[in-house]
């Protein structure tokens, strides 16, 4: 009995692994996000090479709306044979879980990581007339000032936000957070000088600060960032526990047969490791990195239970 079980599962793989092989349709990456933005952006740099990997023709589709949860019904709703992926950032994944008690997936149910494809750290700005040199002089302002600082983010319950949420805990300065619905016009109110400063991924701001037009204050990460060596971590300034990470990962259906999840992950290792696309992540302030499924796995529940105990220790929820 034991032996048939063995040749029956033996069979399905070598199956699975066939039709994979063999398949023709494209392999669609699903966007939850608009065109034009950071991960959009990714997924078309790395649809290219990962087009060559497999052989098979990639494309991008942008499904924006409800918070991701529209891409993630979109990848669920095809068919599980590793043809429809999910390319997200952190807020989708290992955030909305604890936001949204009635969210419509389940990640630990429905879906199962194929591999990281960017660590993408936060980057503290203010506008260009501040006279802080870095974090520790900003927040030295700030708590002298007699009214709150305001600071944006992209919306409440972003990576920008809970970073915010990290820098009052370390420092204990109570700031006034600014919800925008998205980066950009976050940044626009930035320049004119209605709020003081914002967290944001690298590549979003990094144009800004070379120019001049915004003033890099601090690294919410472990170590400096080699494209902006000369911007002291928070840890360096003195500030405990402000470390965040807007990593982009691939996702597929639960239901895609493991040997396809496997096949997957060699063409995206494959992708990220191409020199174009690396060079051009690299550039853009993100760090290319490809990961197994399990080491994506492990990052996904090492960051839900993260954010999901300052969601709750401050009460945050994303249907206010």
């Amino acid at each position: 009995m034991k032996k048939r079980t063995a040749l029956m599962l033996a069979s399905a793989m070598v199956l699975s692994s066939a039709v994979w092989a063999q398949a023709s349709k494209p392999v669609r990456i699903i966007v939850a996000f608009a065109a034009g933005g950071p991960v959009d952006a990714m997924a078309r740099t790395i649809a290219e090479p990962l087009s060559r990997a497999l052989n098979r023709t990639v494309l991008v589709e942008n499904r924006p709306g409800a918070s991701g949860a529209i891409g993630a019904n979109e990848v669920l709703r095809a068919e599980p044979d590793g043809s429809t992926l999910w390319l997200t950032s952190v807020g989708a994944v290992a955030i909305n879980p604890a936001l949204y008690p009635k969210l419509s997936y389940n990640m630990a149910r429905d879906f199962v990581p194929v591999s990281l494809v960017a660590n993408n750290v936060e980057l503290f700005v203010a506008g260009s007339k501040t006279t802080a040199r870095d974090a520790a002089e900003f927040m030295a302002e700030a708590r002298q000032s007699k009214n709150s600082m305001p600071i944006a983010s992209s919306g409440k319950g972003s990576i920008p936000h809970l970073a915010l949420l990290q820098l009052e805990q370390s420092t204990g300065v109570d700031l006034l957070h600014v919800p925008y619905n998205g980066m950009a016009p976050a940044l626009t109110d930035l320049f004119g000088g209605q709020v003081a400063g914002v967290f944001a991924d690298v590549p979003a701001v990094m144009g800004h600060v070379r120019s001049g037009r915004l003033k890099a204050l601090g690294i919410a990460s472990k170590t400096r960032h080699p494209l902006l060596t000369e911007v002291k971590t928070f840890e360096e300034q003195g500030f405990k526990a402000v470390d965040t990470n807007n990593w982009y990962g691939l996702f597929a259906s639960a239901k895609t047969p493991a040997e396809v999840i496997r096949s997957l992950n060699r063409a995206v290792q494959t992708a990220v490791a191409d020199p174009v696309a690396n060079a051009k992540i690299t550039q853009s302030g993100a760090e290319p990195k490809a990961s197994t499924p399990e080491e994506l796995g492990a990052i996904l529940k090492a960051d839900t239970d993260k954010w999901a105990q300052l969601i709750r220790a401050r009460n945050i929820t994303g249907d206010e």
